[in-house]
């Protein structure tokens, strides 16, 4: 699975997986309970392939920062806790993003950065990049 069919749903923890779309909105299941819900086009939406981290020169794709969290921690889940202080969060994404431009990255959006990484590696998601977007480089 991708990050294409992964979904953040403002107002609701955790992230989602697009089930189906219904007639005036589409069916997700939670990753971390498995529950369904049925979601509104009035919510507000993100596909995690969409969402990028802003840099000093330019904004990095999400799947790119995953990867690179992933390879700093060698497949394994993150060393630190999305509940640790602004202070570790920070020098942890200074570690695997040392160009983020930390003027416009909040340690609230590390910590749903290393939230997000967690969840999807604890479900068997590590590939964060799609195979064509690689094939490019």
């Amino acid at each position: 699975m991708s990050l294409e069919k992964i979904l953040a749903i403002s107002g609701k923890p955790g992230l989602y997986e697009l089930k189906t779309q219904t007639r005036n909105g589409f069916v997700a299941e939670s990753l971390a309970d498995g529950k369904k819900i049925s979601v509104s086009l009035r919510h507000n939406v993100s596909l995690l392939s969409e969402i990028a981290i802003y840099t000093n020169t330019e904004e990095m794709p999400l799947g790119d920062v995953l990867e690179k969290v992933k390879e700093k921690e060698s497949g394994a889940a993150t060393s630190i806790s999305h509940k640790d202080s602004k202070e570790a969060l920070v020098d942890y994404f200074s570690e695997v993003l040392p160009d983020y431009d930390q003027d416009r990255v909040y340690p609230s959006d590390i910590k749903k950065v290393i939230q997000w990484y967690n969840l999807l590696h604890s479900k068997g998601i590590t590939e964060f990049t799609s195979a064509s977007s690689s094939e490019e480089e």
